[in-house]
């Protein structure tokens, strides 16, 4: 990715820093509120000029747009117009403009990594920084090295040093299967961490470790059936892909590399890489929500790991549905000896609590009990309370409350929304020193004012995880 400009981020004494009574905002001009700027971008108005379009952004473009009324930004990959956010930015136009025309990742991830950006600059995204393309290798360089391995003075080492150690792969054949085994130098590898296309006769095979990706993508000198097999071994921390010859012939070769191949990059710099999954089913779930079901590929191997979510790119009157590798950065170790686990979801925000609730009800030993408050406008958009009523019967660590901002008189619940003494009466420990773990996720605004209620009420950043939306 781009070279992050190297001055500090807010700079000293900017009116972002950190102080003892908390981060400053900049006054903004009346009408310029965060919920001013939500409505503005539910106007249908074009923030980047490209008229619902996305393109791919290069590096020598990106730099070209870094003034106030012209003003692009890269985060994590994805490239957005700021100019029309410049006024409701509460941080001020020089905190934005500092990331002008760059990549302020870090930038971003120093002042407000716990923001959704995405929800709330989605109709200011221009597309995704393009990738620079690698160059090609002759598949008869495999010669030189054991079967797929290079030697170590051939790898490319991009990680700071506090990272983890770079992987390597090798691979070996018999007359009917080949395989490939990748050394991830971890232990803590599973296979929701490992994630296996086969398309066209070019494999591509990521594996996610810790906060970076792994990535072996290869031409293939040889056709190969479309059904595979993938293992790790936990323990050691390897995993093997066993492919099956199409024809029975000694492979010279595993292949030709192609884009990205052998690199060990950040996840957050890696790009999205969809496969088309068969819709097989809708079911309405409410009346604005739907239930898709999808059938993966069998040249796919992919799990979505606990908290962790997928893009999804559908044509209107398609069959088949453009489906990513997981995005996220929840990890189940953050629940490790929680005892108390407290779940707070607005409308569609509850997606990713399906998931850690079937984890904490079913892995985890040391729960005592799990909460959900779930926030909904009116009783018919409360998503699966058939459900989640039934299992709070069936299973007594679970509770559930229910609070909606719209409700009908005949409502006898609670009303309003996030607010601190909603949270107080809720977050009520089962012991007084019990370890507790919290995650929030919603709308932006909800999302924001829940995490600062959370800190309000002495709850830790250790202590928390807000989901994207």
């Amino acid at each position: 990715m781009l070279n992050v400009p190297s001055q500090a981020f807010p700079a000293p004494g900017s009116q972002q820093r950190v102080a003892s009574q908390g981060r400053s905002k900049v006054p903004l001009k009346q009408g310029r509120s965060l919920m001013d700027w939500i409505r503005l971008t539910k106007s249908g108005k074009d923030f980047t000029g490209l008229k619902g379009g996305l393109i791919e952004v290069t590096e020598e473009e990106l730099k070209k747009h870094n003034k106030k009324d012209d003003c692009w930004i890269c985060i994590r990959g994805f490239v957005y117009n700021v100019s029309p956010y410049m006024e409701y930015h509460p941080g001020g136009e020089d905190e934005l403009m500092r990331a002008a025309g760059a990549d302020g990742t870090d930038l971003f991830n120093e002042v407000h990594r716990w923001v959704n950006y995405e929800s709330m600059l989605k109709e200011c995204l221009v597309g995704r920084m393009a990738v620079k393309p690698a160059v090609p290798k002759d598949c008869h360089e495999g010669k030189r090295v054991l079967n797929g391995m290079l030697p170590k003075s051939q790898v490319t080492d991009t990680l700071p040093r506090e990272g983890p150690s770079s992987p390597s792969y090798d691979w070996f054949q018999t007359e009917s299967s080949v395989t490939i085994v990748i050394y991830t130098k971890q232990k803590n590898i599973n296979l929701d961490s490992v994630i296996v296309d086969l398309q066209d006769d070019s494999l591509r095979a990521e594996a996610v470790i810790k906060d970076h990706s792994y990535l072996i993508h290869i031409g293939l000198s040889h056709e190969v059936q479309e059904n595979f097999s993938v293992r790790v071994i936990e323990n050691v921390g390897k995993i093997e892909i066993v492919l099956q010859k199409k024809e029975t012939v000694s492979w010279k070769c595993l292949g030709d590399p192609l884009e990205k191949h052998d690199s060990f990059i950040p996840k957050k710099d890696t790009g999205l890489y969809y496969r088309q999954c068969q819709l097989i089913s809708k079911e309405d779930v409410t009346h604005d929500t739907r239930l898709f079901c999808l059938m993966l590929p069998p040249s796919t191997h992919l799990q979505v790991p606990v908290g962790q979510h997928v893009y999804l790119k559908l044509s209107v009157t398609g069959d088949f549905v453009s489906v990513s590798g997981p995005e996220g950065n929840f990890k189940v170790s953050k629940l490790q000896e929680v005892e108390d686990l407290f779940l707070l979801a607005a409308g569609t925000g509850f997606t990713p609590m399906v998931t850690v609730l079937n984890h904490a009800l079913t892995h985890m030993s040391s729960l005592r009990k799990v909460k959900l408050m779930f926030f909904n406008k009116t009783e018919d958009d409360i998503i699966w309370r058939c459900q989640l009523e039934k299992l709070a019967l069936k299973d007594k660590r679970f509770h559930v409350e229910y609070v909606l901002s719209a409700p009908s008189p005949e409502w006898n619940g609670k009303q309003g929304h996030v607010s601190r003494a909603l949270l107080s009466e809720f977050l009520q420990r089962s012991l007084e020193n019990s370890k507790v773990f919290l995650c929030i996720c919603g709308p932006t605004p909800f999302t924001d004012e829940g995490i600062r209620l959370l800190h309000d009420l002495n709850f830790s950043d250790d202590e928390i995880h807000g989901f994207t939306a």
